[in-house]
């Protein structure tokens, strides 16, 4: 698919790079964003050709600064709920892809713009990102997730730290907690990406799939009902052909 007018769809082989293209902004996120990038994940999603997806933000500043606060100063709380509905949408749509999904954050990913990173399965981080969910500075809370799945990755002690103080961690430290998988110099963050994308998209697109649905799900059940689903999606597993490819290649590779 094409470009819209502020969200960018680069395709790299079978790895497609989306980029919120908005640095004057620091790309913060307007409705129109948001419902660009809902449209982008849903294409994304049906696109088989696709194994993964980067989403990064235009310029050496901003993944994302957030939601488009300006805007807030303008609306009724009905108004506002339904511009969170949106935001969360949005996100469940990205944490829930059938793709796994890598935040490259090259900048400030803060607010909205943290929790958009929240949502995907992969963090990595440019030494000049810093991070945090300021909302409560300026009398909201977190309104696109961010109590629900910062606590989840971070834990609890440390969420409610970010959260109550509004505070803003570096790189660094958000690497220290947790929040990120790794940390490199900005010019190396699209290669870092890329390369695990490529590592990922080696291997079996459907046993990708049912093990990202599988962590998903199992991060809010007890073990038991956990362990259930994953012998159910161990199971669906041996109904694929590229299971039975895959095995055969290696039992005759390990035979020579």
């Amino acid at each position: 698919m094409g470009s819209q007018q502020y969200i960018q769809v680069e395709k790299k082989e079978d790895i497609a790079i989306v980029t919120i293209n908005r640095p004057e902004k620091l790309n913060a996120m307007n409705i129109d964003v948001v419902k660009e990038m809902d449209n982008v994940i849903d294409h994304l999603d049906k696109d088989d050709g696709v194994k993964v997806v980067i989403i990064t933000g235009a310029g050496e500043k901003a993944f994302s600064a957030g939601a488009d606060i300006e805007y807030m100063t303008k609306i009724s709380p009905l108004e506002a709920e339904k511009y969170a509905l949106t935001g969360h949408a949005t996100l469940n749509k990205i944490e829930n892809s059938n793709k796994p999904i890598i935040a490259a954050i090259n900048g400030y990913a803060l607010g909205g713009g943290c929790e958009l990173a929240l949502s995907c399965d992969i963090r990595v981080a440019s030494k000049n990102a810093g991070l945090g969910q300021p909302e409560v500075t300026i009398g909201i809370c977190p309104g696109w997730g961010g109590t629900q799945r910062l606590i989840r990755i971070i834990g609890s002690a440390r969420a409610k730290e970010m959260i109550y103080t509004g505070k803003r961690i570096s790189a660094e430290e958000a690497f220290q907690m947790g929040l990120v998988n790794k940390v490199v110099e900005l010019p190396q963050l699209m290669d870092e990406c890329m390369n695990i994308a490529k590592q990922i998209a080696k291997n079996s697109a459907i046993a990708v799939r049912i093990s990202k649905t599988l962590l998903n799900r199992g991060i809010d059940s007890d073990i038991n009902t956990g362990l259930k689903l994953e012998i159910f999606g161990w199971s669906l597993c041996f109904s694929h052909p590229d299971r039975e490819q895959r095995m055969t290649a290696f039992v005759q590779k390990s035979k020579k």
